[in-house]
């Protein structure tokens, strides 16, 4: 069983249908990679998966759950987690409170106030922390980290859920080239130790091609291809709408 599936999705926005017709899966482990050009419908749909919007049509499925419409609140409970374009943290909370937030939150045990945590609570963070190469930054407020230390921040919070399915909107934005292959490298690794199921959009085409298993491209709200990076880049009409006739791997 496929831990995410989209059947049929569809949201109109006026006049504007900004998806039309979009169906996938992604099964444990897995990296897909949803592209296309600007105004393409990538959002829409990660706004739909994670409950943000709510489809005009289709269904989503968590591990065989109809998910469709849900509050991002309950689909995060249900183990989604997700990064976003813009980084989201508390500026002023220290690396390690951001992640411990998290982790109080998955287990159900978070309250209204913030409030100190023990040291058996730091541990699990800590070492969260530490996977992800950022150990050093723990008790560095967020407001103050360089922007590859954020993202790193960023998917930590999205893996203390323990997610089967984690959905991130152009997770390598405003970094370094090297910052981003070394970024996505290690969410792969962890994806297929953990057997996390992962979709991500991605404006660069290095990032896509050198770490998907698979594509599916959009173009206007509606699919135009999916398979393997090897036949996604050949494809005649991927690359007349997006990647352009003389795209090679870095083109976009």
């Amino acid at each position: 069983m496929a831990v995410l599936e989209a059947e049929g999705l569809r949201k109109r926005f006026g006049g504007v249908e900004a998806v039309r017709g979009v169906s996938f899966a992604v099964e444990a482990g897995e990296m897909l990679a949803l592209i296309g050009p600007n105004g393409a419908g990538k959002s829409t749909c990660f706004n739909m998966l994670n409950g943000q919007l709510r489809p005009d049509a289709g269904r989503v499925r968590l591990r065989g759950q109809d998910i469709t419409g849900l509050a991002p609140r309950k689909v995060w409970r249900l183990g989604v987690g997700r990064t976003f374009q813009v980084t989201a943290t508390f500026g002023s909370m220290t690396v390690l409170e951001n992640v411990q937030m998290a982790l109080l939150s998955h287990q159900g045990r978070l309250g209204r106030l913030w409030r100190p945590v023990s040291a058996m609570d730091r541990a699990p963070a800590e070492a969260l922390l530490a996977r992800l190469g950022i150990a050093a930054q723990a008790e560095r407020p967020c407001g103050i980290l360089a922007y590859g230390d954020l993202k790193r921040v960023e998917l930590a919070i999205a893996l203390a859920n323990d997610p089967a399915l984690l959905l991130m909107d152009e997770p390598t934005a405003g970094m370094a080239p090297q910052e981003r292959v070394a970024l996505m490298a290690l969410t792969a690794r962890i994806a297929r130790e953990r057997r996390i199921a992962v979709l991500f959009t991605e404006h660069d085409m290095d990032v896509v091609f050198a770490h998907a298993d698979r594509i599916l491209v959009l173009d206007r709200g509606a699919p135009i291809a999916e398979g393997a990076p090897a036949a996604v880049r050949a494809d005649a009409r991927v690359r007349e709408v997006y990647l352009g006739s003389g795209a090679t791997q870095g083109g976009h």
